[in-house]
């Protein structure tokens, strides 16, 4: 057992920041970085989709509609291969592969966002839409200033489950060799060749760790009922 622990001890600075001295980011500290990159994008472009699908309910709203269930019905790991492919070929250069991922995450989360607040603005009853609209609110305004913020709070614990999943799918940024936390624990595993068991259960609650820290920050500050 103490052959066992010495392999995460003698490797624990490369489990955590990866090359972080040498400006190239890994394991946790490359995670972390791709999990909140892509949750800056996902959550507030989510938000902007379901605002446009509740103002414009016509086509609009079904195309939205309609891509948001494509995205999820298609499993991650190819939205990230396709975008390993397709960004190099639009863009005319190679992007960091920490980017691509961030940006496929991004897409791919986006979607699940935008149903969820969605449904929370549909959810609520619909004098608080023409309580506002017959105090002079605009649509637009009815829906930043009265509906979105209530919808958000309603909606919280999902958004925390999306975010935690977020979290979690960064492990799949290992099949393109991008070197965050699973990618360089199987980089140690295939170095030592030694106790692969502990490198993994190490892994494994470093992602517990993250992911119940989420969920209790999240609960901390979810407003409580009056």
């Amino acid at each position: 057992m103490n052959a066992n622990f010495s392999i995460i001890t003698d490797n624990l600075d490369y489990l955590l920041w990866g090359r972080l001295a040498d400006g190239h980011p890994g394991g946790v500290a490359l995670t972390l970085m791709m999990a909140l990159g892509a949750a800056a994008l996902a959550l507030p472009g989510g938000i902007l989709l379901a605002g446009l699908a509740w103002r414009f309910p016509g086509l609009v709203r079904r195309l939205l509609y309609g891509w948001a269930e494509v995205i999820r019905g298609i499993p991650l790991i190819f939205v990230i291969f396709w975008l390993w492919y397709l960004l190099p070929w639009l863009t005319g250069s190679d992007l960091p592969g920490a980017v691509t991922v961030t940006l496929a995450l991004a897409w791919f989360t986006s979607a699940a966002v935008m149903h969820t607040v969605y449904a929370g603005v549909q959810a609520l009853h619909d004098g608080q839409r023409e309580a506002a609209l017959a105090q002079g609110f605009s649509g637009g305004q009815t829906l930043r200033r009265v509906l979105l913020p209530q919808a958000l709070r309603n909606v919280l614990p999902s958004l925390v489950g999306i975010g935690i999943s977020l979290l979690k799918d960064t492990s799949l940024a290992f099949i393109v060799n991008v070197p965050e936390l699973t990618t360089v624990a199987g980089q140690v595993n295939s170095r030592v060749q030694i106790y692969p068991a502990a490198i993994f259960i190490f892994t494994g609650v470093v992602y517990y760790l993250l992911c119940s820290s989420l969920s209790l920050l999240a609960r901390r500050f979810q407003p409580r009922p009056t």
